[in-house]
């Protein structure tokens, strides 16, 4: 290579090289060039600068690609406790072989020729991070665009990931700001105040059972709960029971939606019809009904159920994407307040890699995340190993290690309740314990850990609990004083009016 050739390559070099610059209807893509330079220079000055953008950016934020290669050169040193100094900088370059890329020594030293000062850094990065969303907008159209016309994939399978992809870019690039804790506090003065002017101790949605209301304060907006059983138990009924309690409860109705991935709609309806017409499952589906039978049927079931928010999808082969996407237009649509899934080892993951134990685990993470994207509590319902079969007696009552592929589901449930009934030979001792089911509360982040007691009626798929204790009243509501007045008498706590003032809420 003659020394021409060698200067118009190193000429070529000294260029910062920007990513695909394709222009999109005549336009160039959102970008702010300058700001990525002052921010990159800012770091090199400042100690502290780089902690105070790295909350807002990250290396593909920038529209550059020698600036992504510079602020990735950045994380590493600081990564290793070193300082990211022009020197330092300039160095790791090197040493990776990057320096040339990024347009030598010269360009990475013009950088800080650039900054007065890091004053403004935080703003320059927002901007930055703002135009790097933008384009992550324009690139997912463009990509339903091509696949749109392309007509090889599903419709409704790309209208899912549409959804999905327009989320995530939320979900990975957009954060809230940390909150001093006088602005907690003032919100959890206010929760507090709310949950007093009511009449009840169930702060959630209502499960329709008096002691695991009282456990629970009700199934908690963005937790996910996690119906554990053996097969034959009847963690199908008393789940489907929990969705017509939510659904017809008399002071709050909830919509709730419910997947269904073992029996198909009908079969759930006709349980709870069963259930609420109280009368014979078998009879039900065998279509050995009176004129008389209808008539109870109709009266007590169907004109019960009809009309209730309850809504089954029972489509085989669910993934949690597609389900993600129904959700979410059903909370859009319906705002349902419940979400019921049966059951969480039959799900696929959005992924296909790892072992099942992997995809377990993606599957409820994905859940507990879907939960707090709608503020909904979600409950799963899950199956256990065979190791509790082995046990007898006392033993016999499930552990959370008996959670069945996967050790993050009790990880990530917020609630974990597990349901048995009594083995062979506590029946033939009490024969009066053939119906009787456990119910054991054995992880609750914001309850108490108890067993419940419930009666199951095989015949008709209810459930009812088998000694209910009356809840002492609360105190009538024309005797509180709101918090506020209370506060004020405090003398360790003084209190000040923040109605108007924001910043100083005590």
């Amino acid at each position: 290579m003659d020394r021409k050739s060698r200067d118009n390559k190193r000429q070529d070099q000294s260029k910062p090289q920007l990513i695909d610059q394709n222009a999109i209807y005549g336009k160039v893509p959102p970008q702010a060039k300058d700001l990525e330079e002052k921010i990159l220079g800012a770091i090199m000055l400042e100690a502290d600068a780089l902690d105070r953008v790295l909350e807002y950016v990250t290396d593909e934020s920038f529209y550059v690609t020698a600036h992504q290669e510079i602020f990735r050169c950045m994380v590493s040193l600081h990564r290793k406790g070193q300082p990211a100094d022009l020197g330092m900088v300039v160095e790791e370059l090197r040493r990776q072989e990057k320096l040339e890329d990024v347009g030598g020594p010269y360009y990475v030293v013009q950088l800080t020729n650039k900054v007065v000062s890091s004053a403004s850094i935080e703003h320059h990065a927002k901007v930055v991070a703002e135009k790097f969303l933008a384009r992550e907008m324009i690139r997912v159209s463009l990509d339903i665009v091509r696949e749109a016309y392309e007509n090889s994939t599903d419709v409704f399978q790309m209208l899912d990931q549409a959804e999905e992809e327009l989320m995530s870019i939320g979900q990975r690039h957009i954060h809230g700001e940390v909150k001093g804790i006088d602005a907690v506090l003032v919100k959890a003065v206010q929760k507090i105040e709310e949950w007093r002017q009511q009449d009840t101790h169930v702060t959630g949605v209502p499960s329709g059972y008096e002691r695991l209301d009282r456990a629970t304060r009700g199934w908690q907006d963005t937790d996910l709960i996690i119906l554990a059983a053996r097969p034959s138990v009847g963690k199908t009924s008393f789940a489907l029971k929990l969705a017509r309690n939510a659904a017809l409860n008399q002071t709050n109705p909830v919509p709730v939606a419910i997947w269904s991935l073992e029996m198909e709609d009908v079969q759930l309806a006709l349980r709870m019809l069963a259930a609420e017409s109280g009368m014979m499952l078998h009879r039900i589906q065998t279509g050995r009904l009176e004129d008389t039978d209808m008539a109870t049927l109709f009266r007590k079931g169907i004109q019960t159920l009809a009309g209730t928010k309850i809504f089954i999808d029972d489509e085989p082969g669910l993934n949690l994407l597609k389900l993600r996407a129904k959700a979410r237009r059903l909370k859009k649509k319906y705002n349902i307040g419940l979400i019921l899934v049966d059951y969480l080892q039959l799900m696929s993951g959005d992924e296909v890699k790892g072992n099942r134990e992997q995809e377990i685990s993606r599957i409820s993470r994905g859940l507990k995340l879907l939960a707090k994207e709608l503020k909904i509590p979600v409950i799963a319902l899950s199956q256990l190993s065979r190791d509790v079969e082995k046990r007898t007696g006392a033993k016999r009552q499930p552990q959370l290690s008996d959670l069945r592929e996967s050790g993050s589901i009790e990880q990530d449930a917020d609630v974990v309740i597990f349901l048995w009934g009594p083995d062979e030979e506590e029946i033939e001792k009490d024969a009066s314990l053939a119906n009787r089911r456990y119910a054991r509360i054995a992880k609750a982040r914001n309850g108490m850990l108890l067993t419940l007691d419930f009666e199951l009626n095989k015949d008709t798929q209810d459930w009812e609990e088998a000694e209910v204790e009356v809840a002492p009243k609360p105190a009538p509501t024309s005797n509180l004083r709101p918090l506020s007045e209370v506060l004020k008498e405090s003398p360790r706590m003084p209190y000040k009016d923040n109605s108007e003032d924001k910043d100083l809420p005590f």
